[in-house]
């Protein structure tokens, strides 16, 4: 595996290949090793049949965060067991902020918690996700 310095380097390539994320509007707020902060303002395509945004808005928020803590360092990760508690809903033209906590940085897995908050700084869900570590680069050194 080739160590890679800067944490962003490597979020920077995620975010280039990740058309999904790009389609959720999230820009990167901070990365370093194990610990990610995005944001994104939801839409109106967002919204389900109850009036607010579907969870799975939230969700894959979390989840792209997750994983660009989890990728920081190099060392490409997968996801093993990811679950969400949705606290409060979130509507359209909201703009929520996720950050991904590392709890555990082991050899071959990875436990990160994931708050998101919204524009009056509120938790709306938290996110708590494991991760598998293939020990392969995710981005390769020059």
């Amino acid at each position: 595996m080739t160590e890679i310095k800067d944490p962003s380097a490597v979020v920077d390539h995620m975010m280039q290949h990740d058309l999904f994320s790009q389609w959720l509007g999230i820009s990167v707020i901070e990365v370093k090793e194990g610990y990610s902060k995005v944001k994104m303002t939801l839409r109106a395509e967002m919204i389900n049949g109850f009036g607010i945004v579907h969870g799975g808005v939230a969700f894959s928020m979390a989840d792209s965060c997750f994983a660009f803590a989890c990728n920081s360092r190099n060392n490409l990760s997968v996801a093993l067991d990811t679950s969400i508690n949705f606290l409060k809903p979130v509507h359209v033209g909201d703009e929520l902020v996720a950050e991904s906590k590392e709890l555990h940085n082991g050899k071959t897995t990875g436990l990160y918690h994931i708050t998101i908050t919204n524009q009056k700084d509120h938790v709306v869900a938290v996110f708590k996700g494991t991760c598998f570590r293939t020990n392969k680069d995710l981005l390769k050194s020059n």
